[in-house]
């Protein structure tokens, strides 16, 4: 079954706005939309300057929803994030305000910039859609999705984040250098820029189209191609950690939102060999011994394409 034509017409046109910002990049700006249709939070990894930011603030846009922007820094605590509670003299009682977290689009950039009790801050929020304040659970806004960018851990004045904080993100991404051709486009501006951009979807029509990706059909012989490949990630001798179930609900979901960009209601095992590098790459751990001559981001990833050729893949 092909999916239906409003829902091909929306997505089309929510990813013809993204590459009008993002040139040179269907594949990148493709996942990004995945993301979002699986209810996942984004994190974008890459160099200073190739539009980290540009392309977050490019999917906020896009969609008429909250929207707030953080830079984090080393500086920042936890209440810059969340709220603080404060008192009122006039009403002589403590009233919450709520910090840039109660929104549907949360940009934290650059957020290995800030301490790990600041990145701890987000933990429940991406995981439960709620904060929890001097013992007070605040529910957030539905959508939500964080969009996080990162310099490479090796630069200056970073945290790297740990396992429990990257196990929060469904997808991680790189943008990479353009092409010739692209970045001449950007050089001269002929590109659409983020800020100009106009919502093409409204809140309840992304609910909507999340709710028809979580319908998409899904054969049982790829949920045991899935939990193969992931079986095979908590033992291989490179690995010092595999994959959790959570990595396993990641891609599942992930696979049912890159089905219905394709325009189709069912997965196919093609659908799951391209999301598994984005998709588990950040949540397994290179041992010591293996890591030692190259990047463990690098390495993870041509690990998990050995994996991928060690696993059947069904009929």
């Amino acid at each position: 079954m092909v999916a239906a034509p409003v829902t091909l017409s929306k997505l089309n046109e929510l990813e013809g706005s993204l590459n009008s910002t993002i040139r040179g990049k269907p594949e990148v700006v493709r996942l990004s939309i995945v993301c979002l249709l699986a209810r996942g939070h984004l994190l974008i990894e890459d160099v200073p300057g190739v539009g980290k930011t540009t392309l977050a603030q490019a999917m906020a846009r896009s969609v008429h929803c909250g929207f707030h922007r953080l830079q984090f820094t080393s500086d920042m605590l936890p209440s810059d994030v969340l709220g603080v509670t404060i008192y009122n003299a006039q009403s002589q009682e403590f009233q919450f305000k709520p910090g840039p977290v109660f929104t549907n689009f949360l940009l934290a950039d650059e957020i290995n910039r800030a301490t790990p009790k600041t990145q701890s801050a987000l933990l429940e929020a991406m995981n439960e859609v709620q904060v929890t304040i001097e013992g007070r659970s605040h529910a957030l806004e539905q959508p939500f999705m964080v969009v996080a960018t990162q310099n490479p851990v090796e630069h200056h004045g970073t945290y790297p984040l740990p396992e429990s904080q990257l196990d929060r993100f469904l997808m991680r991404i790189r943008i990479g250098y353009p092409e010739r051709e692209a970045e001449r486009e950007i050089v001269r501006g002929d590109g659409a820029q983020s800020e100009s951009l106009g919502p093409v979807l409204s809140s309840a029509e992304l609910l909507r189209l999340q709710e028809q990706a979580g319908r998409v059909t899904v054969d049982d012989s790829l949920v045991d191609y899935m939990l193969a490949i992931v079986e095979k990630t908590r033992c291989h001798e490179s690995l010092s950690l595999g994959v959790s179930p959570r990595g396993s609900q990641a891609l599942y979901r992930a696979a049912q939102a890159l089905a219905l960009v394709e325009g189709r209601e069912y997965v196919i095992p093609d659908d799951i060999k391209r999301l598994v590098v984005p998709v588990f790459a950040h949540r397994v751990s290179i041992n010591a011994r293996t890591s030692l001559s190259q990047r463990s981001t690098e390495l993870s990833e041509r690990t998990l394409q050995e994996i991928l050729t060690l696993v059947e893949v069904p009929l």
